[in-house]
């Protein structure tokens, strides 16, 4: 499940900066990016590009490089799936806030529902 929302986050919406994201796809993305990162880091100590000094490793800068973008697509969607500008991502605390909260039922002006964009909010509200 991780590697298949890593995959759409990275492959298929690279730079998508426009609909919404669930929540599983937001955090799986992140701890994907964790393990990798950490994965990176011991290849890098391991064959001796990681520098001491600085605490950066040759292999785990070039994937920070790559996955920027996705990274800053996916926290924008992810803002968008609660309602909120993508903007909302440059405000340190609160994004972390929105990124745990539950997003909108139905559709809102950033797009359909992830969970289910084939009802409408009216629909959730029956519910």
């Amino acid at each position: 499940m991780m590697i298949n929302y890593f995959k759409v986050v990275v492959f298929e919406k690279f730079a998508t900066f426009t609909g919404r994201a669930r929540r599983a796809e937001y955090w799986y993305f992140v701890l994907a990016n964790i393990i990798l990162s950490v994965i990176l880091t011991y290849v890098d100590i391991s064959v001796g590009t990681y520098n001491m000094d600085s605490g950066n490793g040759l292999l785990s800068s070039i994937l920070s490089l790559v996955l920027l973008i996705p990274s800053l697509a996916v926290a924008v969607r992810r803002m968008h799936d609660v309602g909120k500008s993508g903007w909302f991502i440059l405000i340190p605390i609160y994004n972390l806030i929105l990124a745990v909260t539950e997003g909108e039922k139905g559709s809102n002006k950033y797009g359909p529902d992830p969970k289910n964009p084939e009802m409408s909010v009216e629909d959730h509200l029956l519910d």
